[in-house]
């Protein structure tokens, strides 16, 4: 989606404030409302409160992100801003923050040094704009996991699978007892499928060949057809009923050995961990799918509209140190299931599959940018709704889905 912003800047740049209630009521708005998610919020809000004078106002949107993101826009461009708003990593406020919409961080960036301690460097770069931060990173989510529910296999007389194609080949016996091979919804779940499995299947260099250097070639290749045979053999793993399931509906099939397993970000552990269920024991991760030790580094950032009340302003500055200090990136991640930010923190208390990712993020070999962050919002939604289209349609063939693609590639900003 583009931003009709040209007729609306001279409006927009000069928020009156208003829309607050005193100066110190701070609204946050995000789209975190799952249990996992809502307690992992809760954490930010109680910090922020407990700073003293400036108080967190929720404003949660029910759904996902795709579903959130135009709300969020249409509030900045329509004069009536929030305090802030969770975005993604990426290039997703890319044009509000040319027309001039967003505050600029750069001030207190530097006074804290967050170049020194933010890693991947590519999450500040994403949040930078001619040398200037705009947003600030809270975490790193990555959607190359699948989680399994090993008592499913063991109840069923099989090995838990450890990689993709053991996956798949042990899925008919799971069929045979009525159990769903692989737990989804649709929309962005079946994108983050075809994305997980692009790098998984074909590789970090096939990855960013299409992602990043927009290679109609490889994207036309063998390469990216195994790709696609894959995704065909996911969409044949799913229930009939993954039409309007929430993917934490999906990871709740998993837990309750309704399904063998869910390829989700990171953000699953959350619901794990509400549950009290226990990595390695009620649950398996397999990074990579178990074929590449890679993770993306997708995640959340906040951003900070602009506005004409000093007050908020500064609410906004104390909010966006505290979202990066030490305390806070402890807790909300724990809470989270995603990774820090940070690689000066002790996150000894992290669960064993937490580790496995910080343990693949200290090789920057092991780590690809998001598609958030190499691809124009537009193309995402262009990719999405193939992927979709594809998902839904047993008769849909691999060689039609990969031409298709592939001119998206062509294409693609």
């Amino acid at each position: 989606m583009r931003y009709a912003l040209t007729a609306v800047l001279s409006a927009s740049v000069a928020f009156t404030g208003a829309s607050f209630a005193q100066a110190a009521d701070l609204e946050v708005t995000h789209w975190w409302t799952s249990g996992g998610e809502a307690a992992a919020v809760k954490i930010l809000a109680e910090q922020f409160d407990k700073l003293g004078g400036d108080k967190w106002v929720d404003g949660a949107i029910g759904g996902s992100g795709s579903a959130a993101r135009p709300i969020i826009v249409s509030r900045i461009l329509g004069g009536n801003p929030m305090g802030a708003t969770q975005l993604n990593h990426g290039r997703q406020a890319e044009e509000l923050v040319q027309a001039g919409l967003m505050t600029d961080l750069t001030e207190l960036a530097q006074k804290e040094g967050w170049a020194d301690f933010i890693r991947p460097k590519s999450l500040l770069d994403s949040c930078t704009f001619e040398g200037k931060i705009y947003c600030v990173p809270v975490n790193i989510h990555s959607w190359e996991w699948m989680w399994t529910n090993p008592n499913v296999y063991k109840e069923a007389g099989l090995e838990p699978p450890t990689n993709w194609n053991e996956f798949v080949a042990v899925a008919p016996k799971l069929k045979e007892k009525g159990i769903t091979p692989l737990a989804t919804g649709d929309g962005f779940q079946v994108n983050g499928i075809f994305t997980v499995l692009t790098a998984a299947i074909g590789g970090k260099e096939l990855y960013l060949k299409v992602n990043k250097d927009k290679d109609a070639e490889a994207a036309r290749g063998p390469e990216m057809k195994k790709v696609l045979q894959a995704f065909a053999d996911a969409r044949s793993l799913a229930d009939p009923g993954y039409v309007g399931r929430s993917w934490n509906e999906a990871t709740n099939m998993v837990m309750t050995g309704k399904a063998g397993g869910q390829i989700m970000g990171d953000w699953a552990q959350g619901e794990f961990s509400t549950a009290g269920k226990v990595a390695g024991k009620d649950y398996d991760c397999l990074p990579g799918l178990g074929d590449h030790a890679l993770l993306d580094t997708g995640g959340d950032a906040f951003y900070f509209p602009k506005n004409s009340n000093a007050d908020v302003t500064k609410a906004q500055m104390k909010l966006a140190s505290m979202m990066v200090s030490k305390q806070t990136q402890v807790a909300f991640n724990l809470a989270k299931g995603s990774l820090p930010v940070r690689g000066d923190i002790d996150m000894a208390t992290a669960n064993e599959c937490m580790k496995k990712g910080i343990e693949i993020l200290k090789n920057p070999d092991n780590i690809i940018p998001s598609t958030d962050q190499l691809r124009a919002p537009d193309t995402q939604g262009q990719v999405e709704a193939l992927a979709a289209e594809f998902f839904s349609n047993p008769d849909m063939s691999v060689e039609d889905m990969q031409e298709r693609y592939a001119e998206i590639v062509e294409t693609a900003q």
